[in-house]
């Protein structure tokens, strides 16, 4: 289901600029009061998936990929301390 955008209207209609999202199917009515204020939705660009995607990004930067290609990760692990969890180069620890 998609997730529309509203905007919070003034007593003139006019929009506020204080805005939600919330998960609608399309063959609902669009919402015209939410909290028992008036509401409009707003117009949004559609999200078309191509070449790019989060799954693609999250799989390109796993840490098995990362380190098939050569790369070294770390991740924070404690107050300054930097663990490795990717690739094979590099000290296991670097501490800040």
């Amino acid at each position: 289901m998609p997730i529309y955008v509203y905007e919070y209207l003034d007593d003139k209609g006019q929009g506020t600029g204080e805005c939600f999202e919330i998960v609608q199917s399309m063959s609902e009515d669009a919402l015209t009061e939410h909290e028992g204020r008036p509401v409009h939705r707003v117009p949004q660009a559609p999200n078309i998936a191509g070449k790019w995607s989060d799954m693609k990004a999250k799989s390109n930067l796993s840490n098995e990929n990362l380190e098939r290609l050569g790369f070294t990760k770390y991740q924070r692990t404690g107050d300054g301390e930097m663990t490795r969890v990717a690739g094979k180069q590099g000290p296991k620890k670097l501490n800040h």
